[in-house]
Order: structure tokens, then C-alpha cells, then sequence
């Protein structure tokens, strides 16, 4: 380790640029530490979807009787927020809040965490009590994403010859700040090779290299969309559910492929969803399909645990809920955050027409990143999927700042 600190000494000053790799979708309405297991988690003894409406209820309340609401005269609502379930927003904003590190939001947390049972009434008038909304400035995009569901299988069979890898030995993750301060919380992915600290090798070599360890064995489109998405469940032949949860990446950028895919002639142009792009990859699955998502050179890897049937939990530590977290660029927006989403004019066909509702961010993403881009977590399964891979909007961001 003497050696390898003397070669990122000398690279220190050259990466001041670079960024922290993070761990690791018209109704109002998708990554922890690596497993070093002695067995197989596929061994015998080990042990729905989110549509657009209605959104899934976060816990439930003994019923309050109606009030009459008066709008507060100084809030300044954003578009649409009338029709917003704000009993849904303030349980989301109740059950993710205690991550801020910003005392006014904490202080509104704790506000709210003491309530008594309220209304949708009650839970309004308590949201445009404490918080301001102030709209950001441009448009971005939304996009959304969900936890899949997957076949999958102890050994390699069939169709299933993509091997689920956990967090591989050689892999380090290398704290910059002790070199620079100006480096602190930056981090750098990689390898320690004869010449020094080198980067991890991408998507094309790994696949290439007989797989260590394998945790269970995929379809190599399924596995390609349980990396984009982080988390999800693999159920095995005999009933039995895994979660695959998020270990490590191989810190190479994230690069879609619906693009050039579209580019090539591959998809038309209003047709690069998810749900398409997984088809075409399963209907040329090999070395045409392979060379398709080799355009990505970033590479996930998980571990395994027994499904618990919650909802994964984001970058913040707790279960997204359904329909009312985002993922966000970390550098900009701070978890625990509450923001409103205000996203229109979809790229895709068959796509919602508009998402407008209070959100939390409780997650980030390799690709997310700027002030007005944000992802939903729409929740888990194939609807889930559906939705989430047609959702790609022209977004106007409006960030909700406690009083």
C-alpha cells in the first residue's frame, strides 16, 4: 500500500476534476458492500407493480374528519399542485426527511413527524405552512426507473449465460481527500496493476473473463437492465426470491445505448423505451446483442439477500417510496430534500402526458446529472418497467425550502 500511495500522490493534483462515483420512471400518476459468501446464496437453505394511478398509500391513518381549506395567500403554488395527493407527499416527506443534514429542514421534520393524524386537508395546509416553493431555473429532463423482477438460475442453463457477479476482489475504492483537501469526498474506482493504479476494465472485458463467483445466472438483456436499475428480484425455478442489491460499479461512466441505437437504425426515433431496447436485445441476443450493450462500458455488480418484499432502499438509506422519490445529482441537490416535478412533452410513445406531484430525494444514479434532472422510482415489477422505461419529459424542477 506504501507503493500504491506514492502513485496516487503523484496523480492527486491531475484529478481535481474528478467526481465522486455514486453507489450505483397524464395521471398525476426506476445501489452497499460486497458479498464474500463461503456458499452459494442459491443454495436450498438460503433463503407489484406501481401504476401510474393511483400512486401506492404510504402507511395509513385513522380517518379526520374534512375541514374547509384556506389557501395560504403568500405560497406560491406550481403548476398542478390543487391536484396533488399531499396526504401521499407529506407521508413520503415524513418517512425520508430525517436524512437532511440541513437544520431547517430538520426542524420542519421533526414538525412533522409529531403530528396527529391528518386529512389531505391537514396535510396541505401543514406542507404550504413550512415550506416555500421556488421554481429553478430551466428545463431538464425526467426519466424513471423501477425494481425489476427476473428469472434467473443457480447454474448456467438455456438462455441463462450471464453470470450475476458480486464486488470483485481486485476492485478498490480510493478516498482522495487524505492528497488534496480540495479532493474531499471525491473517490476514484479502480485497480492496482504493475504500473501503478490503473482503471477497472470495462463492460467488453469483463464479460470476457471466466466469471469468479458467480452469484446466479441471467439472461444477458435482463442482467443488462438490472445494472441500469441498481436493485431488483431474481425468482428462481422453485419459487424461492432473491434481491440483487447493489455492490460496487467499475467506476467507467455510464453511457445509454438508446441513441445510438436509434442512430443505427436499430429503433425508430420514437421508440428507443426500455421496453423496446430489452425486445431487440432479446430477439439478437449474442454476439450482435453484446456488441450493442459493450456501448456502455460501466459495469454493476451485487450481492444477495432474501426478499423481504420492501421496496429497495436508495442512497439515502431507506425504501423508496413508490411514485414519490428521485433520484437527483448529489452535488447539487442534497438528500431529503422535498422538490415538486413538473415534467410534459414526452419523447416516447404510449408515455403519460404530463407528471406533476411533490417528490423526496432519497436516491442518485450514475447518469443523473445537473440541476433540473431527476429520476422517479415508480416502483417494482413488469408494469412498473413499462411505465418507466417511456418516461423521458421536458421537466421544470421547483425545489420546496422550509419557511
Amino acid at each position: 500500500m506504501r507503493r500504491l500511495a506514492a502513485v496516487l500522490c503523484a496523480a492527486a493534483s491531475a484529478l481535481a476534476a474528478c467526481a465522486t462515483t455514486p453507489p450505483p420512471s397524464s395521471p398525476t400518476a426506476p445501489p452497499a458492500s460486497a458479498p464474500s459468501p463461503a456458499a452459494s446464496p442459491l443454495a436450498p437453505d438460503s433463503v407489484a407493480p406501481a401504476t401510474a394511478t393511483p400512486l401506492p398509500p404510504l402507511g395509513s391513518t385513522p380517518p379526520v374528519p374534512s375541514a374547509p381549506y384556506v389557501t395560504r395567500s403568500d405560497f406560491r403554488a406550481p403548476p398542478g399542485w390543487d391536484s396533488d395527493d399531499h396526504g401521499a407527499a407529506l407521508a413520503a416527506f415524513i418517512a425520508g426527511c430525517g436524512v437532511s443534514k440541513d437544520p431547517a429542514l430538520a426542524t420542519v421534520c421533526r414538525r412533522a413527524r409529531a403530528l396527529p393524524p391528518v386529512d389531505a386537508n391537514g396535510a396541505r395546509d401543514f406542507l404550504e405552512a413550512n415550506f416555500q416553493a421556488r421554481q429553478l431555473s430551466g428545463d431538464g429532463l425526467l426519466t424513471a426507473y423501477f425494481a425489476p423482477e427476473y428469472e434467473a438460475r443457480a447454474s448456467r442453463q438455456g438462455d441463462f449465460t450471464a453470470p450475476l457477479l458480486g464486488k470483485p476482489d481486485d476492485l478498490q475504492v480510493l478516498d482522495l481527500t487524505p492528497f488534496d483537501p480540495a479532493l474531499k469526498g471525491k473517490t476514484i474506482i479502480g485497480q492496482i496493476s504493475p504500473a501503478g493504479f490503473a482503471p477497472y476494465p470495462a463492460r467488453a472485458a469483463i464479460d470476457a473473463q471466466p466469471p469468479a463467483r458467480p452469484l446466479a445466472w441471467m439472461k444477458p438483456e435482463d442482467l443488462f437492465f438490472l445494472q441500469i436499475q441498481g436493485s431488483g428480484v431474481l425468482i428462481l425455478p422453485d419459487g424461492r426470491r432473491l434481491k440483487a442489491l447493489y455492490a460496487a460499479n467499475n467506476g467507467l461512466p455510464f453511457n445509454g445505448i438508446a441513441t445510438p441505437m436509434r442512430d443505427r437504425g436499430l429503433l425508430t426515433d420514437n421508440n428507443t423505451s426500455g421496453e423496446a431496447i430489452r425486445a431487440w436485445l432479446a430477439a439478437n441476443r449474442g454476439e450482435t446483442a453484446a456488441g450493442v450493450m459493450n456501448l456502455n462500458p460501466r459495469y454493476v455488480f451485487f450481492q444477495t439477500a432474501p426478499d423481504d418484499g420492501a421496496h429497495p432502499a436508495g442512497a439515502a438509506g431507506i425504501p423508496l417510496p413508490p411514485g414519490r422519490a428521485i433520484a437527483v445529482d448529489v452535488a447539487r441537490h442534497p438528500l431529503g430534500g422535498l422538490y415538486w416535478i413538473d415534467a410534459s412533452a414526452p419523447a416516447l410513445a404510449g408515455a403519460f402526458p404530463t407528471y406533476r406531484r411533490t417528490v423526496v430525494a432519497l436516491d442518485a444514479g450514475g447518469a443523473i446529472r445537473g440541476d433540473i434532472r431527476a429520476d422517479l422510482y415508480l416502483g417494482a415489477g413488469e408494469l412498473a418497467g413499462r411505465e418507466a422505461g417511456r418516461v423521458r419529459h421536458r421537466l421544470t424542477l421547483w425545489r420546496l425550502d422550509p419557511r
